[in-house]
């Protein structure tokens, strides 16, 4: 760690600009026609139903951006040596509190939380080629995994040396003790022939099919089971659930900040809890900041637009404008989106994907058998022809039949399509009714994704 880089002054000062102090949700709550001019840029005829993949950035933050950018525009070297590190330094020390960090030298900034899992799979990485670790020692992995972390985590490690191990998790889920039970399996075998599980990824919430998981179990059972070093992807976390990184324990967690907490893409945060393998991490990307600690080597990686990250306390401030902030966001959003789900199952003959109490500001629907979702292809051909033909803007889930599940079933009622819809702030039930409607149409129309498929 670069030696001023935990050092504060007289009166809550740090070395690099002020200390700021923790944010309160305002006595004035927003109102509902302040949230419509807050995003009047997004689409009018577009039921957004997808506020995971991308998040949603209110207008008063991309003001504040905007004018981030122009101070850099205005005169660069002044922004550079003057405004950036202590800038940069205020953004991370509200992380922080956010995640209740015990220091601000545990956080750094990237730009997205794949970056994040690049960076500390580089050292699981060098600790293979370096003997540190042995040919054949283990990381385990949930099968549900983020697609790029997936592969992130085969070129880092397979390619170095590792076993990796995919923990099969049960979809539709019943309870947490599904995913608890796989899990200790997975740890049972790449402890087995003599091996060592050097890491464990484990994911906050599951992208597809989105599903929270019992993380602070996890981890616990990592302790238990003597697992080097844990990492939770968090992508979708902050702003979505409660992050509490102490409590959960993990030695390194990360979340976007852009998913949930209404920054503009792309930053996330990396927690690296103070241990021996936190000294070791290095972005990816090298600069002069190099050896300086992670949290300094993040805040220089070039020339770039840091704005991003510079706008987060705008994004906070935007936050406490709501009844209870951000507790208050996540309990109304949770609430929210269970009501639609639920809706949209007894609209369709269908189920939830997992309980409510294991959903998020996001669950899974299942969707009519009828429309004969039969593959990864037919899922994203039928996304694209809701956005397309009705406006509909959600992603689509293909869960393959169980191999206990009799194929000459009757495919209407072999539910094997999942709409996984998101609620954010902007969201109006309308949204959920164009969905709902979109796909009772097809199938009072007899449609199929064969349909798709053949034009």
């Amino acid at each position: 760690m670069d030696s001023n880089s935990n050092t504060h002054g007289e009166n809550g000062r740090h070395a690099d600009g002020p200390s700021p102090k923790k944010p309160k949700p305002s006595s004035l709550p927003i109102t509902a026609a302040e949230i419509r001019s807050e995003f009047a840029h997004h689409d009018p005829a577009v039921a957004r139903l997808n506020n995971g993949s991308f998040g949603s950035c209110p207008s008063s933050v991309f003001a504040a951006q905007a004018k981030w950018q122009l101070l850099f525009l205005r005169q660069p070297d002044h922004f550079y040596f003057n405004l950036l590190q202590p800038s940069l330094l205020r953004s991370r020390l509200i992380v922080k509190d956010l995640i209740n960090a015990d220091d601000v030298d545990e956080v750094s900034l990237v730009d997205n939380a794949t970056t994040a899992a690049a960076i500390v799979l580089q050292q699981i990485s060098w600790a293979f080629s370096q003997g540190s670790f042995s040919k054949g020692d283990a990381v385990v992995m949930l099968h549900y995994a983020y697609g790029s972390v997936k592969k992130s985590i085969n070129a880092y490690v397979s390619r170095a040396g590792g076993h990796v191990i995919e923990v099969p998790l049960p979809f539709p889920v019943s309870s947490a003790d599904d995913i608890i039970n796989e899990f200790r399996k997975a740890l049972a075998l790449g402890k087995s022939n003599g091996r060592r599980v050097r890491l464990a990824v484990i994911d906050h919430i599951t992208s597809m099919p989105s599903v929270v998981i019992p993380v602070k179990e996890l981890t616990r059972i990592c302790r238990e089971e003597c697992v080097e070093q844990v990492f939770v992807d968090a992508a979708h976390a902050i702003g979505n659930v409660e992050v509490d990184v102490k409590d959960i324990g993990a030695d390194f967690y990360t979340s976007n900040l852009h998913k949930w907490l209404f920054c503009p893409p792309g930053v996330a945060f990396l927690y690296s809890r103070k241990c021996p393998a936190s000294a070791n991490l290095h972005h990816p990307v090298v600069s002069d900041r190099y050896g300086r600690g992670l949290p300094l080597e993040s805040g220089w990686i070039g020339t770039r637009d840091y704005s991003a990250q510079l706008v987060v306390p705008s994004a906070v401030d935007f936050v406490n404008r709501f009844e209870g902030g951000i507790d208050g966001i996540q309990k109304s959003n949770h609430v929210k989106v269970v009501e639609m789900g639920k809706m949209l199952a007894e609209s369709w003959g269908t189920f939830l994907g997992s309980p409510p109490e294991m959903g998020c500001s996001m669950i899974m629907v299942g969707m009519p058998g009828g429309l004969g979702v039969s593959s990864c292809d037919d899922a994203l051909n039928l996304r694209t022809h809701l956005r397309d033909r009705f406006q509909v803007e959600v992603p689509i889930y293909y869960n393959p039949p169980k191999d206990h599940v009799d194929q000459a079933e009757d495919s209407g009622s072999l539910v094997t399509g999942y709409a996984r819809i998101s609620h954010q702030v902007y969201n109006v039930e309308g949204d959920y009714h164009m969905l709902r409607d979109a796909i009772n149409m097809l199938v009072q129309d007899g449609f199929t994704c064969r349909m798709l498929s053949s034009s």
